[in-house]
């Protein structure tokens, strides 16, 4: 995707949804330890809530940090 219309998006996002935007900024962008749970709740109108949950292995720790390291590296077509 191109580099400008991911600013696009975000900004837009952080329009619409500014207490998301700082949660993310605040809580996962500082960083999640091996060990963190992170729970996704989903509640769709007239439908119950759905619940998931993932414990940060230290797999994930080393996948995050490659995919940090690579970005801006990848060449879009």
């Amino acid at each position: 995707m191109n580099p400008f219309t991911m600013l696009k998006y975000k900004s837009q996002l952080e329009g619409n949804h500014p207490k998301a935007a700082e949660f993310v900024k605040r809580v996962i962008l500082t960083g999640l330890p091996e060990g963190t749970i992170v729970e996704v709740s989903i509640t769709k109108p007239g439908e119950e809530t759905k619940t998931t949950n993932v414990k940060v292995t230290r797999e994930d720790i080393e996948l995050f940090d490659e995919a940090r390291k690579s970005k801006g590296k990848i060449k879009t077509i």
